[in-house]
């Protein structure tokens, strides 16, 4: 079964944004955090934490199911895969993604989404992020969107 990104130990995370800047360069080839399928904030004030903002790699995803032109297509074991030359940028899919987990990029207008690639796991240097095997019977966690 294909493996999905998970934070496992955000009490650790630091807001160094290295596995923002990892999968803006390595995945979305962009110098920009902005364009980065992964987001991390903080939950406000110095001693409150982080949270990251990602894919949840819903198992029949919402955003693919929207998806006009079929850039987004499910991915076994769960999230997505893009395809950009079918995407249109429209919008849809960040407009149905249940925990804003889909943000539109300024510039290109693409949508720029965790892809599950674990490209920003190694750059992580307190292992707050791993790859791990989603067990599709278990109860998907609560997660609200972050604010902006």
């Amino acid at each position: 079964m294909p493996k999905v990104l998970k934070a496992v130990a955000m009490e650790r995370c630091i807001g160094c944004y290295s596995c923002m800047f990892a999968c803006a360069r390595m995945v979305h080839n962009a110098l920009s955090w902005s364009r980065s399928g992964i987001r991390v904030r903080s939950r406000g004030g110095l001693t409150a934490g982080f949270e990251a903002n990602y894919c949840l790699a819903c198992p029949k995803p919402a955003c693919s199911a929207v998806c006009p032109s079929g850039a987004l297509r499910e991915r076994r074991g769960g999230g997505v895969r893009y395809r950009r030359e079918l995407c249109l940028r429209c919008g849809d899919c960040a407009r149905a993604c249940p925990v804003s987990a889909i943000e539109m990029d300024g510039e290109t207008g693409e949508p720029v989404v965790c892809l599950h690639c674990g490209h920003c796991v190694p750059f992580c240097p307190h292992g707050c992020l791993a790859m791990v095997e989603k067990d599709h019977t278990e109860r998907q966690e609560p997660v609200r969107p972050l604010s902006e």
